[in-house]
């Protein structure tokens, strides 16, 4: 599940169009282990969307509900979306497909904020968190694809 739409009107230029960045956090172990609660979106709005884009979008039965999901087939009517955890079954395979008119943004960044650690040093955890704060978000692997 994703919280906020902080867009604030930033605008970048991506894949031949203008499209509207934002920023969401993602609040449920959903996507795990690719995104962890407390973890920050970087969307892109009206971005183009792919078998193994992880996107944000609307509930198909709660439509106030925004979701994280990965997009994977494009069915008849929408996309078929998973979650990443296999625990979690809150996806297409408990709703179907998803129209395209409810895919909000796909998710371009992962945003990742340092752990509050208190035995290490400030410096040691520092080290540790840079390499894995901020990372593309892109289809996993073919195998997702295919399904």
């Amino acid at each position: 599940m994703a919280r906020g739409d902080g867009t604030r009107g930033k605008m970048a230029r991506g894949e031949g169009r203008t499209m509207k960045l934002g920023l969401a956090e993602v609040y449920n172990p959903s996507m795990l282990p690719t995104l962890r609660p407390g973890d920050h979106l970087l969307l892109g709005y009206g971005a183009r969307v792919r078998p193994g884009d992880v996107l944000v979008v609307r509930h198909p039965f709660q439509h106030d509900l925004l979701i994280v999901k990965r997009a994977a087939a494009r069915r008849e009517g929408g996309w078929w979306v998973l979650g990443d955890n296999p625990r979690v079954t809150n996806d297409s395979r408990e709703f179907g497909v998803v129209p395209d008119g409810l895919v909000v943004a796909r998710a371009m960044l992962r945003l990742r904020p340092p752990r509050r650690t208190p035995q290490r040093s400030a410096l040691l955890a520092l080290l540790s968190w840079l390499p894995s704060s901020v990372r593309p978000l892109r289809a996993r692997s073919r195998r997702l694809r295919a399904r």
